[in-house]
């Protein structure tokens, strides 16, 4: 991977990581759904001028909005509002392993030894973080990153069977543009009127609601759909193992957390399965022996 190329590639974990971090301290002032909401209102505003309406594919939008978007983000981020970010995002990372084993069920992609074995050894580890002292009377929260990790999985099911009959961004600004309502109907249902909350909140809040927008959305996605353009996945999928790390470092940095030495232990036994599983040896090996027959560095 070009240089110039990795460094775009390594701003996905950073933009999202910190993004994690400070949605967490978005949620003190605005309720979930509202908060992804108005995340989702901002990008698609943003980006559906760049791309073309997707014609004849509503249908299938609006289940994948559904699944993958209202039901996933509502119920992660409700979760989140209930356990620190430290271990949310550290169970986040079963997204990889759920999505592996629905992919076998659904789509019957048989999984390799090496994915079994990765599997079973984050499942150890969210096993591992659930046992967490720290997180003793917290197991509302902890369901519900989890029930928003599997809908996430089954989000990317939907989608696989789209096809390439839409591209990543149109399906990035699309999604924003139906969630977005989708998000504020369900806020107005389930968290009330929505209106005292968005009175009240301070300037660092909507500073809050701009970077999870435009950084992390528009920014984010635009940098992991350039990078998954021009490189194989199983060369761009590890970067992702940089996610939790930003986002513990935002969680100390900014919400002054303290991670429980029990819920690291858990999280490097779940990074280590996920990457058991993202990381294809032999992929990048001939990735690399096609680049030095072409006479590029590999670097």
């Amino acid at each position: 991977m070009q240089l110039r190329h990795l460094l775009i590639a390594l701003v996905v974990p950073l933009t999202w990581g910190f993004g994690f971090a400070l949605a967490k301290a978005g949620l003190d002032h605005f309720p979930p759904l509202l908060l992804m909401s108005m995340r989702f209102a901002i990008a698609a505003a943003i980006l559906v001028w760049l791309v073309p309406v997707p014609r004849g594919h509503w249908w299938s939008l609006t289940i994948i909005t559904l699944v993958s978007a209202t039901l996933q983000y509502g119920m992660t981020f409700s979760g989140l509002a209930r356990i620190d970010a430290t271990p949310a995002v550290l169970l986040v990372q079963s997204e990889v392993i759920f999505g592996t084993l629905m992919a076998a069920v659904i789509l019957k992609e048989r999984p390799t030894l090496r994915q079994l074995v990765g599997t079973s050894v984050s499942l150890a580890g969210i096993v591992m973080i659930v046992g967490a002292p720290s997180l003793a009377g917290q197991m509302t929260g902890v369901v519900l990153v989890l029930s928003g990790c599997l809908c996430w999985a089954f989000g990317q099911i939907l989608v696989r069977r789209l096809g390439d009959a839409l591209s990543g961004f149109q399906l990035t600004a699309w999604i924003g543009m139906l969630a977005a309502p989708q998000m504020f109907i369900a806020s107005i249902l389930f968290e009330g009127d929505p209106w005292p909350a968005l009175q009240a909140a301070p300037a660092s809040a909507w500073i809050t609601v701009a970077y999870l927008g435009i950084v992390m959305t528009v920014i984010g996605y635009s940098a992991w759909y350039f990078v998954l353009a021009r490189y194989p996945v199983p060369l761009v999928m590890p970067v992702l193992l940089l996610l939790p790390v930003s986002t513990i470092l935002g969680a100390v940095t900014f919400l002054g957390e303290r991670p429980d030495a029990w819920v690291l232990v858990g999280g490097a036994v779940v990074i280590t399965g996920v990457g058991v599983v993202v990381i294809d040896p032999e992929a990048m090996r001939k990735k690399m022996h096609d680049d030095m027959d072409r006479g590029e560095s590999p670097s």
